[in-house]
């Protein structure tokens, strides 16, 4: 008797837990209409007749209060709208334009809060722009705050009654050609006026740990070292900008086989894959002197890397790229960089094959470039993926640390 009533309980168990789940796959599900979603990326479906709309499968929270849109495209009319609606908004209507929803339209620049009619909040956004949406954590009870950032500066807030938990992301589109990279993880406070902050958090500069151990500016390996599938990865929190477009490393331990990558990756590159080995990544490996690019076949490229060897990476942005600050810049030989801490802070390089004008962002090409010990080792032209290349760290043997700085040229 006890046995069956045993295995009746662990039955009931087992539909309890099948039930849980499936309400969370119903409560947790994004929604959209007339839009279509390849990872990051939204794009408008429809025919400029109707109002196309996304909306986040979680809402804003105390750890994740605020999300960013970087407009890839602005179609026909630009009229994208970033905000925050209800987990059950209707989809036919942009965000900002009914009850409990309040939203930024990048077409005319105005907030619209609850209301078809909206009030002049900052200035338009274009191709480029990168729209920010978030919560404030200090506001008084039944009233929450939620502001809007353009370019990673505030243009403005207000004040409305909700909880933040009722408050899901969203995304209005109303044009063909509509095209937005959208980024649900990240963070508000960390701008460039915070610039030397992020220098001294040095756990909050990396966005992607896997088994890499971070201590101050050390990494360390802590995989298993044992196969081609044991690759630690550390990727930085942000990309390589016209501001700061050089990192270094140097090799305190080389381990048992000195497999350390320094490059280039796309935000949603593999864990478990070397810099270099997989599409939208570029890296320059130690123990060969190998170049990969997208490839796991590498090219010849330069001389080996040993302990005590430092190791840089950088990119040089073409002359009409835009800026994200007005930094004075200078041109420079690219034939001998100075020792690592002397590097010099040139954002360009010469454009001899000029590019055509409005080239989409997504492909852009620019110059990567490889140092070690202060001299340049060589360059590639690559694409340059929408959202930018982050600083990307690979090692795959036992012991081997790094000493990272992903600003030499800040101080």
């Amino acid at each position: 008797m006890d046995d069956i009533n045993l295995h009746y309980r662990f039955l009931n168990w087992r539909r309890r837990i099948r039930e849980i789940r499936e309400v969370r796959a119903v409560r947790y599900r994004e929604r959209l209409k007339r839009m279509l979603r390849d990872g990051d990326i939204l794009r408008y479906h429809g025919n400029s007749d109707e109002v196309g709309c996304f909306v986040a499968a979680r809402p804003l929270s105390r750890r994740n209060r605020y999300f960013e849109v970087t407009i890839v495209d602005t179609g026909v009319r630009g009229m994208i709208a970033v905000g925050l609606v209800p987990q059950l908004y209707k989809l036919d209507h942009q965000p900002g334009w009914l009850p409990h929803s309040v939203a930024f339209h990048a077409d005319d620049g105005k907030l619209y809060n609850g209301n078809t009619v909206g009030q002049q909040l900052g200035p338009k956004c274009c191709r480029g722009d990168r729209i920010g949406c978030g919560i404030s954590l200090d506001s008084d009870d039944g009233q929450l705050t939620v502001f809007f950032t353009k370019n990673g500066k505030e243009v403005g807030s207000v004040d409305i009654l909700a909880s933040p938990d009722a408050l899901f992301p969203a995304v209005g589109m109303h044009s063909l050609g509509e095209e937005v990279l959208l980024d649900l993880n990240a963070e508000w406070g960390m701008e460039e006026d915070d610039a030397q902050m992020i220098v001294d958090s040095h756990e909050e500069d990396w966005g992607r740990l896997h088994d890499i151990k971070v201590t101050g500016t050390l990494l360390e390996y802590v995989g298993k070292g044992k196969s081609i599938v044991d690759v630690g990865l550390a990727q930085a929190r942000r990309p390589l900008n016209t501001r700061f477009h050089y990192y270094e490393l140097e090799i305190t331990d080389a381990g048992e086989k000195c497999y350390i990558a320094l490059g280039l990756a796309r935000r949603d590159y593999p864990k478990n894959r070397h810099p270099g080995w997989s599409r939208g990544s570029i890296a320059y490996h130690a123990d060969d002197g190998k170049l990969f690019q997208g490839s796991g076949v590498g090219d010849a490229f330069g001389p080996r890397c040993f302990e005590g060897d430092i190791m840089g990476c950088g990119i040089m942005f073409p002359r009409d790229y835009i800026l994200d600050g007005g930094d004075d810049v200078d041109d420079w030989d690219l034939d001998v960089i100075p020792k690592p801490s002397e590097v010099q802070n040139d954002l360009y390089a010469s454009n001899e094959d000029d590019e055509d004008e409005g080239e989409d962002l997504e492909g852009r090409k620019v110059t990567v470039f490889f140092t070690r010990n202060g001299k340049v080792v060589g360059r590639r032209e690559v694409a340059l993926p929408v959202g930018g290349l982050y600083p990307t760290i690979g090692m795959m043997s036992t012991g081997e640390k790094v000493r990272v700085d992903l600003h030499p040229l800040s101080g």
